[in-house]
């Protein structure tokens, strides 16, 4: 639980700071630098764990990674032409929610307390994804048509399948599992760069930052892989979802953004869904 928790504390970080990044420069100049820098990461570190990935784990390591990458170009594309306050909670509803059934439909075992917190857990992570609807929202061009509901689906769904494809993946493959499937994510995302003409690097006041989200994506997903290798994928999934609560407090803290009501209401219930499954697990 607590590799849990760490990741979901590292990619609500990554996210918060990437989200900076793209303030100042194209989205996809970011995740051009954050991506090869995560990989980096994960490819100093893994040699140190040890392990081996080959075979038929090595393909499936790729297609989760293909996976990712599909993910983050279709949840980038769903927030550039779709309203926010719709986009990101129905994909953070798919990436908590089908993971935790996946993992119940296929034997996992959870006590009654487990259960109630976890669906709480899904359900804080809509409310805390849920942005305040503002006027450009209900005048302005950008709109909930089939394609945005596509793109919206699709990213969660992806997500979801990334999160039980590494679950899949043998104790023994040490880190390797997250460099191969990063590797692949790297080259999706470089070819939709070349295609959107956006292969060059950030503005100089982006780099600093994009290089920091890289750095934390690769913590968190150790950490994620971690969890997963000493848990419950229901559990990790659900846990890991709620990334959300902390880029919503570090806009608060840092940028001074205020939380609308529904936020809070989210933030409330994650924090009692962690405590219950916390105590569900200290109990088993």
């Amino acid at each position: 639980m607590v590799f849990a928790l760490v990741a979901a504390l590292g990619y609500g970080l990554s996210d918060f700071v990437g989200g900076l990044a793209s303030r100042r420069t194209h989205v996809l100049r970011v995740v051009l630098v954050t991506y090869p820098v995560g990989l980096a990461g994960l490819l100093l570190v893994a040699p140190l764990a040890g392990g081996h990935i080959g075979g038929y784990d090595l393909l499936i390591a790729m297609i989760g990674g293909a996976a990712n990458g599909l993910a983050i170009i279709w949840f980038y594309s769903a927030l550039a032409t779709g309203p926010m306050n719709v986009v990101s909670p129905l994909t953070a509803l798919l990436v908590a929610g089908l993971p935790l059934i996946f993992g119940l439909v296929t034997g996992e075992s959870l006590g009654a307390v487990a259960i109630g917190g976890a669906l709480l857990a899904v359900i804080a992570v809509v409310l805390v994804s849920r942005e305040e609807r503002t006027a450009v929202d209900e005048t302005g061009p950008v709109r909930m048509t089939a394609r945005v509901g596509w793109l919206t689906i699709g990213s969660g769904a992806a997500f979801a399948v990334y999160f039980v494809l590494l679950d899949q993946m043998p104790h023994d493959s040490g880190l390797w599992p997250l460099v191969v499937s990063r590797g692949t994510a790297t080259a999706l995302v470089l070819a939709a760069a070349v295609a959107a003409g956006q292969f060059r690097m950030p503005e100089r006041s982006a780099v600093a930052l994009s290089v920091t989200a890289g750095l934390l994506d690769a913590v968190c997903n150790t950490a994620f892989l971690l969890a997963l290798r000493t848990g419950l994928l229901a559990v990790v999934s659900v846990l890991t979802s709620l990334y959300p609560a902390a880029t919503v407090l570090m806009a608060r803290l840092v940028l001074k953004e205020r939380t609308g009501r529904v936020q809070r209401y989210g933030l409330a219930l994650a924090a009692i869904s962690v405590t219950l499954i916390a105590g569900s697990s200290a109990i088993a």
